[in-house]
């Protein structure tokens, strides 16, 4: 592992998260949780399988996460962050919000999950109907998706469960997620540039950001 050889907080933090990829690692086990070393790879494309094992082996050495051998039926090794490696959220979200105004240019050939959406979404929803019942509007799919949660005023967003069922399911291409749920566009407005609601529109329009829903 390199080093900035320097005797300052930033640069020591530098030379344990510095390296390419680190941080995108956080981002997936902040998003999927505990995982197997498969679900990482598919969601971080682009990175060589060898090269993601050797940031996870630095990863463990400088203590940022573990790895445990879960029973059947999971039977599979599962990394997770340590609680040095979650203290990480901060620094991820930070950086979500930072890079926002980077997303306004639609993607040219950039891959794109639809869960790398779950992270910003904790932050965006609001919940605009808190005296309704609980409700579920899924973004994507149980393959690659979230599950935004509304309950009580409070807003949850986790990955795609089968013990949900979903009131909305929602699909779009990246740039409308991006405008609908940073309160660009309308929702009317959305599902003209190929946002596709099943089920509950109120349920999605009960998320969405003030002001996207105009």
């Amino acid at each position: 592992m390199r080093s900035y050889n320097q005797f300052c907080s930033m640069a020591r933090a530098l030379d344990l998260v510095g390296d390419r990829w680190i941080l995108l690692i956080v981002r997936e086990l902040l998003t999927q949780g505990p995982c197997r070393f498969s679900d990482l790879r598919r969601g971080l494309p682009g990175i060589a399988s060898n090269l993601l094992a050797d940031r996870l082996r630095d990863m463990e050495s400088t203590g940022l996460i573990a790895r445990h051998d879960e029973p059947p039926p999971v039977a599979a090794t599962l990394i997770s962050l340590t609680d040095r490696g979650r203290d990480l959220g901060g620094v991820v979200r930070e950086l979500t919000r930072w890079g926002a105004p980077l997303m306004a240019v639609p993607p040219d050939d950039d891959e794109f999950r639809v869960h790398w959406f779950s992270l910003p979404l904790r932050h965006l929803c609001t919940d605009a109907t808190p005296g309704e019942p609980a409700s579920v509007v899924r973004l994507g799919d149980l393959s690659d998706g979230c599950d935004i949660i509304a309950d009580r005023g409070r807003i949850e967003v986790r990955p795609c469960s089968t013990d949900r069922r979903p009131d909305a399911t929602v699909t779009a291409p990246p740039q409308v997620f991006v405008a609908l749920f940073t309160a660009a566009v309308a929702l009317r407005t959305a599902m003209t540039m190929g946002l596709v609601v099943e089920g509950s529109v109120a349920a999605l329009e009960r998320v969405l950001p003030r002001g996207a829903d105009d």
